[in-house]
């Protein structure tokens, strides 16, 4: 069975000089974040943008596949912090969403650094925003396991 989530977003004025906001209707977490040019361009300024909800959808996507992945291995993580930071840059072509750079730190019980690191790059590679992404975004991580 499908799962649709809906998000709706409003705009006024043009591009640079205008302002919006974004809600998220299905679950009703949030609503009337306020967005512009600028936060995407320049500072944020207490402002949203669509870069910062990717990297929301990214963080929160690779941390519930790697617990996944890491208990269907026998090692279920006791705490995962994940970060991401997507750039949102002009190119040649236009302005585009150029990168997500994943950043795990986790405290695993009975897992070696390197064995978190490898699940880490394998799961970058198959949490389905990623997977989303792939092809068009330059997609990295960087594990690091706590003691």
């Amino acid at each position: 069975m499908a799962a649709i989530r809906r998000a709706e977003a409003s705009w006024s004025g043009a591009l640079t000089t205008g302002s919006g906001e974004v809600s998220a209707v299905s679950s009703g977490a949030f609503s009337g974040l306020p967005v512009t040019w600028a936060s995407r361009t320049e500072t944020s300024d207490g402002r949203t943008s669509p870069e910062e909800l990717v990297a929301a959808a990214h963080a929160a996507c690779f941390a519930m596949a790697l617990s996944g992945a890491l208990a269907r291995a026998g090692t279920p993580p006791e705490r995962l912090d994940v970060s991401a930071e997507v750039t949102f840059d002009k190119l040649e072509a236009g302005w585009r969403v150029v990168s997500s750079a994943l950043t795990v730190r986790g405290r695993v019980p009975g897992m070696s650094a390197a064995d978190f690191g490898a699940a880490a790059e394998s799961t970058k590679d198959g949490c389905p925003i990623s997977v989303a992404l792939a092809g068009n975004v330059a997609l990295s991580v960087e594990a690091t396991l706590e003691g």
